[in-house]
């Protein structure tokens, strides 16, 4: 790796250092804007994450089964078990853990719970949670959450991308989404209806489809536009986390047809998004809480491990970190701070485990 320097005079207010400057260029054509001090290089680039999430997606076998097997164009989502993996872009792909320790199938509400906060959340209350958070997960995301831990770190501004309709604040939901407490914990602002037709959010159904037939007046989105507004959305914060669950619910439909279509899509919305995103200075993670939708054999989510992929910048430590979904905000939280954040389950208290919605 080569690099240009070029002496400068930095002034600290505790001291003044003679500093080497410079950019390099790494194998994947990454550029960082480098500095160095007594101590060494670092890098004084401002990084980014991505956290894309989808509902109920794992590495499953070949077969009739699977919808991705001779799926053409479902690059980067079409993985297979005991198949290398290569991914778009130099990405890096993790087979990720999302039974963590508990028997049984992984769900919803724990799975998410725990990519959100960075707790092994199935291991400390002892099981699996479908649905929404209980009261139990509910408290560790109000003070776990991967929002709330960036601002109290000092890093922001911190988003979430997906649109929230006006019916949601005027008929609330009495159970909410694990990334819905998540925002709140951290008093993140909703994006809502105006948001996204003035191209400042994204509905968790990219194409507004959905939002037509609710009688919304927006308009429909391809996938390239709907990447665009997401890439723009991240540019302009440290953190972006932006979910899509239409994935779990085709799968719990064993909807064959629908399943194909439906990825392509959402893979063409991906290869998008990696284009517009700056991936010199961002993280890209996508990741899911549970397998679904590549077995449509069964109704039920599945036992396999999900994928992670990672790409752009330090995207080789953000992987090398990740065997499980607690690994998830632990290696983001580093990223975006430089310190390690909390992944010790013995120094939280689980309060409530009441399994019940």
């Amino acid at each position: 790796m080569k690099a240009r320097c070029q002496a400068e005079l930095l002034v600290y207010p505790s001291k003044l250092m003679m500093l080497a400057s410079g950019r390099t260029t790494n194998l994947m054509g990454m550029t960082q804007e480098l500095a160095r001090n007594d101590s060494g290089w670092y890098s004084t680039t401002r990084m980014s994450v991505v956290l894309f999430f989808i509902d109920g997606l794992g590495i499953g076998a070949r077969g009739s089964q699977n919808p991705f097997d001779g799926l053409p164009d479902a690059e980067p989502l079409a993985l297979f078990s005991n198949e290398d993996a290569p991914s778009i872009h130099g990405g890096i792909v993790v087979p990720t853990d999302a039974r963590m320790g508990i028997e049984g199938r992984p769900q919803s509400a724990s799975g998410q719970t725990t990519i959100l906060t960075g707790i092994n959340v199935p291991q400390l209350l002892g099981y699996h949670k479908q649905g929404f958070p209980n009261a139990a997960m509910l408290e560790i995301l109000r003070e776990h959450s991967i929002f709330l831990q960036l601002k109290r770190a000092g890093v922001g501004p911190v988003t979430f991308a997906n649109t929230y309709t006006q019916l949601f604040f005027e008929e609330r939901p009495r159970w909410v989404s694990a990334t819905t407490a998540a925002m709140e914990a951290a008093g993140v602002p909703f994006r809502q209806v105006a948001d996204l037709k003035a191209g400042r959010a994204v509905f968790h159904d990219f194409t507004n489809q959905l939002l037509i037939e609710r009688g919304e007046d927006v308009t429909l989105r391809s996938a390239e536009q709907a990447a665009e507004v997401l890439a723009s959305i991240a540019a302009e914060n440290r953190f972006t986390l932006y979910e899509y669950f239409i994935t779990d619910k085709i799968g719990h439909k064993q909807d064959l047809q629908l399943a194909r279509t439906t990825l392509q899509n959402l893979a063409r919305l991906i290869r998008e998004l990696l284009i517009h995103v700056d991936l010199n200075n961002t993280s890209v993670i996508l990741t899911s809480d549970h397998g679904n939708i590549e077995d449509l054999s069964s109704r039920n989510h599945t036992l396999n491990m999900v994928p992670t992929i990672v790409w752009g910048q330090d995207q080789n430590r953000i992987a090398s970190r990740i065997a499980t979904l607690a690994d998830i905000t632990p290696a983001i939280v580093d990223t975006l701070t430089g310190k390690p954040s909390l992944k010790n389950t013995d120094s939280v208290e689980a309060g409530s485990s009441e399994s019940s919605l």
